[in-house]
């Protein structure tokens, strides 16, 4: 499963929330990650950290909407799901397990998986996703708390920051493979 299928909780989200109600976006979010979630465990495959982090992330505001009963905006409720999000990515990477470990060891063969390149590269690589999320939340707290921003902005920043980090992913991975093959060979340096 790749990176942006583990995403799909918060497309679904945005898109619930945006068209619905701030609640119907994150009961639909906490729906598609318990079916990925699901999905995974019943394929016998590993659990990943976002998989979790988002059944978690959701679940918890979930029920927080109910117990609470906050006035979500759709600055706030984006806030709090964005927040949840770069916190997740830190998180793996203050760890030293980086979430996109996970995802690159399902195209990467076994025996590069301990090498400093695929190490560095998933490193740097969650890192680019760490600080888009951080800007994403960056965005939605101004769009929230300062009034002359308006909310276009933020959803702009966001867009922006998304495709940056996905942008640096298949860079990085194709230099990384670039790299890895000049290792290999070295007769093929030009």
């Amino acid at each position: 499963m790749n990176i942006l299928l583990s995403l799909s909780p918060f497309i679904a989200f945005f898109a619930l929330m945006r068209l619905v109600h701030p609640l119907a976006g994150l009961l639909g979010a906490f729906a598609v990650s318990l079916l990925l979630s699901f999905r995974q465990w019943r394929r016998g495959e590993s659990v990943k950290v976002l998989e979790i982090g988002s059944l978690a992330l959701f679940g918890a505001l979930v029920l927080y909407t109910l117990v609470a009963a906050p006035e979500w905006t759709v600055a706030t409720v984006r806030l709090a799901v964005d927040a949840g999000l770069f916190a997740i990515a830190l998180v793996s990477l203050l760890v030293g397990r980086p979430f996109t470990l996970q995802y690159a060891r399902e195209s990467v063969p076994k025996e590069f998986w301990s090498s400093p390149l695929f190490l560095s590269t998933n490193r740097q690589i969650t890192a680019a996703w760490t600080a888009a999320f951080a800007v994403m939340a960056g965005a939605d707290a101004a769009a929230q708390y300062v009034e002359a921003i308006p909310l276009w902005i933020d959803i702009a920043a966001t867009i922006v920051a998304f495709a940056a980090a996905f942008w640096f992913t298949r860079w990085s991975s194709a230099r990384a493979r670039r790299r890895a093959g000049a290792v290999a060979d070295p007769g093929s340096a030009s």
